[in-house]
């Protein structure tokens, strides 16, 4: 039987390769988070705030509202009268990153509030929000801090 004499150079460079191959796509991931957030932003101004906030959240996950809520059945009881009393909620993402493992993400950006008064009047508000989003199971992204 002949035997081959292998340089180490051999090994190396199929070890780079091998672990490159095993990276996660982080542009692909950047992409994803981008298109989740867009959607999500979407499903608030045409399905209301409560549908999206439950629709988008992670088993595990919680908004801050001056008080932690947890789980997406207490976010969306949260949301249900805030969504009744005609608040209106737009954001868009101004920056996303993803985490070198491909599995944590976050976006942050500016919003909008809308709140009618008494009288009728619209007031809006402005400001900046902050969402950490974890890869499922299955792929998709959802949030687990808003």
């Amino acid at each position: 039987m002949k035997s081959f004499n292998v340089s180490p150079v051999f090994y190396y460079i199929a070890c780079v390769i091998w672990f490159e191959g095993c990276k996660p796509d982080n542009k692909k991931n950047l992409q994803n988070i981008r298109d989740t957030e867009t959607a999500f932003a979407k499903s608030a101004e045409q399905n209301g705030l409560a549908t999206a906030f439950f629709e988008y959240a992670a088993p595990d996950a919680v908004i801050n509202r001056g008080a932690l809520i947890k789980g997406p059945d207490a976010i969306k009881s949260y949301y249900l009268p805030v969504e009744k009393s005609g608040v209106k909620l737009t954001w868009k993402p101004d920056y996303i990153d993803v985490s070198e493992s491909g599995d944590l993400g976050y976006t942050y950006g500016s919003f909008k509030r809308s709140i009618p008064d008494s009288t009728g009047k619209i007031i809006n508000t402005t400001g900046t929000f902050h969402t950490v989003w974890k890869k499922q199971k299955d792929g998709t992204w959802k949030y687990v801090w808003d």
